[in-house]
């Protein structure tokens, strides 16, 4: 998809008018330093940003905040797509399991922002809204449906390799299950930059497996039918050379904010 994409809206005078969809994409909470200055900030690395950029979209960030449903109503009303992006461990009391040893420590910031993007999650599906979730995004919208996660995969399958530390990312191959939106978007398989130690464990109401790793791993899910809800365990923005999770959701939020004009 172009730079510039979009679509256009016709006005009674014949006259077109380009119109981007606006995508919000969540962000981060916690202490960050930035030249002198040490304090609590929110912020988000910006090829997740550029990614929408570069697909044709326009990025809003979402910073957490106090929120209940009437207030993640109000703020998605502003938007024609929504992305959960990564970011520290869902906490455990979401989905009915005692913290695991290796699971990020519960902190006032880490709950503000499970509860602001649950809220987002809920109110996005809704209204149907164009949603795509990146590594922490798969599990909470997993979580918000009802589903659990492994907390800490090495327990599971045996070794570390999809998150090795020091913020080096490693590449697994994941394999597309037949007949879903993310094998007509990426194919049988795709080399996915992996940073994770938890994972989707039971499926949340209404969700469907993707994708997997060799190791069998969940790295995709998402929603049969015509709404656009998917997301993967992986993190599409470190390639940025593969625009095609991106532009699927920008298109979609394109479609969903015509309608919304036309309405």
């Amino acid at each position: 998809m172009p730079r510039n994409g979009g679509f256009s809206r016709q006005f009674a005078s014949g006259r077109e008018e380009k119109v981007r969809p606006v995508l919000g994409l969540t962000t981060y909470l916690q202490q960050a330093r930035t030249g002198v200055w040490d304090v609590r900030a929110s912020f988000l690395p910006a090829i997740y940003f550029e990614g929408v950029e570069l697909a044709g979209g326009i990025a809003t960030l979402l910073p957490p905040q106090p929120v209940d449903d009437d207030i993640a109503d109000r703020l998605l009303d502003g938007l024609d797509g929504l992305i959960v992006t990564g970011g520290p461990d869902v906490l455990p009391e979401r989905y009915g399991q005692d913290p695991h040893p290796a699971t990020n420590a519960a902190n006032a910031d880490i709950r503000s922002r499970d509860e602001f993007e649950l809220a987002l999650v809920r109110g996005a599906l809704r209204r149907r809204l164009p949603f795509l979730g990146i590594c922490r995004g798969a599990q909470v919208l997993n979580v918000a449906l009802g589903g659990t996660l492994h907390q800490h995969l090495p327990d599971v399958i045996g070794h570390n390799r999809h998150q090795q530390g020091d913020a080096v990312f490693t590449t697994s191959t994941v394999r597309t299950v037949p007949g879903t939106r993310l094998a007509a978007l990426v194919g049988e398989t795709s080399d996915a930059q992996c940073y994770h130690h938890q994972a989707v464990d039971r499926l949340g109401s209404g969700l469907i497996v993707s994708a997997r790793d060799d190791d069998g791993v969940i790295e995709g899910i998402e929603m049969p039918g015509d709404d656009f809800v998917l997301a993967v365990q992986w993190h599409p923005e470190e390639r940025l050379d593969d625009l095609r999770l991106f532009a699927a959701v920008v298109e979609a939020a394109g479609t969903y904010a015509k309608g919304r004009v036309n309405a």
